[in-house]
């Protein structure tokens, strides 16, 4: 039996998203991109792990953090962010698991997911 992780990237950046989508292939990726859009997915498809930006318009990621946080408290979040420095604290308070700064590699994020990844599927 295979099993699909199913990875929800969130951000308003759709370059970012192709970028992320093609580097997590072995993956099944859904694409937000727009906080409020990532909450509806994510209660939609409920993924195993989440990659979040945090400026974005409509809703940045540290709402959309703790909203997804609130109703599902176990959810996985990760930050995906080139504010790492000024606002990834933000978003590990919010409660995110960990922040990948842009530019990422493919690496980075791998081995930033993947110990999550080794969770879901024990």
């Amino acid at each position: 039996m295979v099993i699909m992780i199913r990875i929800l990237v969130v951000d308003d950046d759709e370059s970012i998203r192709e970028i992320v989508r093609i580097m997590l292939k072995d993956f099944e990726v859904i694409e937000a991109s727009n906080g409020l859009e990532g909450i509806k997915l994510y209660e939609k498809i409920k993924p195993d792990i989440v990659l979040m930006d945090i400026n974005m318009p409509i809703m940045d990621g540290v709402e959309a953090t703790k909203q997804i946080l609130n109703e599902d408290p176990n959810a996985i979040i990760i930050g995906l962010t080139a504010f790492a420095r000024s606002r990834g604290k933000e978003l590990l308070e919010a409660g995110a698991k960990g922040i990948i700064e842009k530019p990422f590699t493919r690496k980075s994020i791998k081995e930033l997911i993947e110990p999550f990844i080794a969770k879901t599927i024990l």
